[in-house]
C-alpha cells in the first residue's frame, strides 16, 4: 500500500528535483509552458521524468491531481 503523501514536494522528489519552497517556486519562475505544449512534453524535463509524468497522467492515479497543479502553477508562472 503506497502511503505516500503526494503534494507538491513529494512530487518534485519524486521527479529528482530540489522540493523545498523556494526551490520549487525559483524552478516554476525560470521554466514555462505554453498553452499548445502538454506538461509531459516540455523540453525542460528529461526522459525519466517525462515517462514518469506521461504515464502518472495516463493512469489518472494518486499523482494527477498535483501533476495537474504543476502544470497550472507553470503556465502561470507562480
Amino acid at each position: 500500500m503506497d502511503t505516500t503523501k503526494h503534494d507538491i514536494h513529494t512530487l518534485f522528489a519524486q521527479l529528482g528535483l530540489p522540493n523545498s519552497e523556494s526551490q520549487i517556486d525559483q524552478f516554476i519562475a525560470s521554466h514555462e509552458l505554453k498553452d499548445t505544449t502538454l506538461l509531459q512534453d516540455a523540453a525542460f524535463w528529461d526522459e525519466a521524468q517525462q515517462h514518469f509524468l506521461a504515464e502518472s497522467l495516463a493512469e489518472d492515479g494518486a499523482w494527477s491531481e498535483v501533476i495537474d497543479e504543476l502544470d497550472v502553477r507553470l503556465r502561470q508562472g507562480k
